[in-house]
Order: C-alpha cells, then structure tokens, then sequence
C-alpha cells in the first residue's frame, strides 16, 4: 500500500493552490502549456501537468531544498519538484540514504514519496524555455517563495540548488531584511553561512546533467553534503 503524504496546513495548501492557478508571466505560460500539449516522443501517452508546480514535502521540516524551476518534461509533467527526470533521478536516492525521503525513486506524483524533515520548492514554478527563467520572471515568483518561508517555521537549513536558487534565497533575506547586502555570500558546492535569522544556507551545484554527467557534481559529493545537512538540521555545529 502507497504511503500517503502528510496532509497541508491550510495556509500552505492555499498557497499551493495559488501558485498552481499563477499566470503571471506570459513567457512561461505559453511554452509550459505548449509543452504540454507537443510533449515528448518518450511521454506521448502521458497527460502532462502543465501548470507551475507547487513545493512538496514535510510541513515540518528543518530543511527546506530550493531549486532553479520545473523541468520541462519532468515536473512540467508530473506536477511534482524533482520528479520523472534525471535530476530527480539523481537527488532521491541521496535523500533517501540520509534519510529525508521514504523511497529512492520518484517517477510521479501519486508514487507514495514522503519526505521526512524536507521541503522542495523553487526559485522558479514554471518551466522555462532553455531552462532560464528572466530576472523578471524570478521577480513574479518571489512572493510565493517568501511566504512559503514564512509558513515553513520550522526550517534550520536552506540548501540552494545552483547559483540561480541561492541568489534567490539571498534576495529573499535582503526583502524580508534579514540581511542587507548579498556581498559576502560567495556561491560554491558545500559552502555554508550563518544567516542572522539563525537559520545555515548551504550551497550546491544544481543535480543537473550539465553536472552530473561531466562529475562536476558527483553521487558521493551529493551524499556528503546531505549527511551534513542532516547534522545541521539536528542542530549540529555550524
């Protein structure tokens, strides 16, 4: 029998809701939904999502893992962050291993993944063309992310996924005033930093093939990194 996910506070249901039915930026509402209907040869007999696609996971969580934006034949067509593509492909299992995430493998939305003291979200809730969100188009997903941190009080550990997901959570910090210059955060895999909220932001490079297929980014550095995220979120040293 499929594990069921944990059920959505109200407020972080409503906001999901919100962030599914957004057509703020007309850019991407065009190409996800053409996507959606050309599809790819390999999912032709799918019926692909092809809306923005809401965060997953515990509404408890300590860590909350935030990417670049869905893939355009995996989240764009599963409707779930990280899953039915290789990036997903790669992530779970480390996630499973360090004990975030019930099962190693997420191919759908309805497979029985539950993440234990993890939440995926993005910096990005559509799929962009050449995987490239606009500045302006990051600018109109902001808010949501921003009240997903403000409904996910739990959250000990950010981990930024690639360069675009940390530069948004550090523009993050400087509109809630957390911080007020993003100067001293240098991006690069495994860097960590005490933010004055109390809160550690951890960089990595993004699980992307880009990296993973040329060992920028390596199964063992992926499962280091996460072990030390564990740590962290169980109120390790810093």
């Amino acid at each position: 029998m499929a594990i069921e996910q944990r059920k959505l506070p109200t407020a972080l249901a409503k906001l999901n809701r919100e962030v599914t039915a957004c057509r703020r930026c007309p850019r991407l509402v065009a190409w996800r939904e053409r996507v959606a209907r050309e599809k790819r040869r390999a999912y032709r007999d799918c019926e692909y999502w092809g809306k923005p696609v809401p965060g997953f996971g515990d509404p408890e969580a300590h860590v909350l893992i935030l990417g670049l934006a869905p893939g355009a034949h995996g989240s764009n067509r599963t409707g779930r962050p990280f899953t039915g593509d290789s990036s997903g492909n790669f992530m779970y299992p480390v996630l499973y291993r360090t004990g975030f995430a019930s099962q190693p493998n997420g191919r759908e939305r309805d497979d029985g993944m539950v993440l234990t003291g993890a939440y995926i979200t993005a910096a990005a809730r559509c799929a962009p063309p050449q995987n490239k969100p606009t500045p302006r188009e990051l600018s109109n997903c902001a808010p949501f992310l921003d009240r997903e941190l403000a409904l996910l009080t739990n959250v000990r550990v950010v981990v930024a996924l690639g360069r675009i997901g940390f530069d948004a959570y550090l523009n993050h910090l400087k509109r809630t005033g957390v911080i007020e210059s993003r100067k001293v955060y240098a991006f690069g895999h495994g860097a960590e930093y005490a933010t004055p909220d109390g809160r550690v932001l951890v960089a990595s490079y993004h699980p992307s093939n880009q990296n993973t297929n040329t060992g920028k980014l390596t199964e063992g550095m992926f499962t280091k990194l996460f072990e030390r995220v564990a740590g962290l979120a169980a109120g390790g040293v810093v």
